[in-house]
């Protein structure tokens, strides 16, 4: 499955078909569908006669929908302060792998049942987009002391799996807002914004440059954010739903500190 990023313009899903995948969410009882389901929905929307002289749909889109609408809804009171015993790290729970012979710096092992089940994202070197980790598979230790685990992304399978620099490509998962959080949404803000594109439907980081605060109404928050990504300097004004934040805020660690 290519993960490549390509420009173009704006694809959205049709009412039609955001029904047939809701559908599909519903049949799976909210489960990350198998990569047929997803790739059987992006045949079945492009043989329909609306999609006639348009751009395919990508399998990939149709498994960004869903694991947009599968990103869990995390209550404030969930959130746990952080300890020095508690600093998450994607090294604690996965099989030391060293990439050099003489290295001798294995993290050191933890028992599972005593730490918090943190969930975690991964930035893919192929396209920029951050994917959350379905499981880290080994770590190893480079030459140059950067510490690299390979992940399995959510949804993909084995062909997909990449090495990430834990520092600089490996943090908590981004946190969906409630319509209340808009207020703490403020320019300059690094947040995980969702994009849909010509044959994409992945998360991006972007910076926030402007908020255009709107009175709430019975849909919620109609608050719109105008933001640049940092891949390539877009700006889009977007609203609520496809902005998340990131915990920063509210977690104090390091990944570096375990390591």
């Amino acid at each position: 499955m290519d993960r490549s990023r390509r420009r173009g313009s704006r694809n959205k899903f049709t009412e039609k078909e955001v029904e047939q995948m809701e559908k599909a969410l519903e049949e799976i009882k909210g489960a990350t569908p198998a990569q047929d389901v997803v790739q059987s929905l992006a045949e079945k929307f492009n043989a329909a006669p609306e999609r006639a002289g348009k751009v395919p749909v990508q399998a990939k889109q149709v498994l960004g929908w869903f694991n947009h609408k599968r990103r869990p809804q995390k209550a404030k009171g969930d959130l746990m302060p952080m300890t020095s015993n508690s600093t998450p790290s994607p090294l604690n729970d996965c099989p030391a792998k060293s990439a050099t012979a003489n290295s001798d710096k294995v993290p050191s092992e933890k028992d599972p049942s005593d730490a918090p089940e943190w969930e975690f994202e991964a930035r893919s070197s192929k396209d920029g987009a951050w994917y959350d980790v379905a499981t880290f598979l080994t770590h190893r230790i480079l030459e140059s002391g950067e510490p690299e685990v390979r992940v399995r992304f959510a949804g993909f399978g084995a062909e997909e799996d990449e090495w990430v620099n834990v520092r600089k490509a490996v943090r908590l998962r981004s946190l969906p807002c409630e319509a209340t959080d808009c207020v703490a949404i403020k320019p300059g803000d690094l947040i995980l914004c969702f994009r849909e594109g010509k044959d994409q439907a992945i998360y991006f980081d972007a910076h926030v440059l402007e908020v255009q605060r709107k009175r709430h109404d019975v849909r919620g928050c109609r608050c719109r954010f105008l933001i640049r990504y940092d891949h390539d300097q877009a700006e889009e004004r977007v609203p609520l739903r496809r902005v998340y934040r990131r915990p920063e805020g509210l977690f104090s660690w390091e990944f570096a500190e375990n390591v």
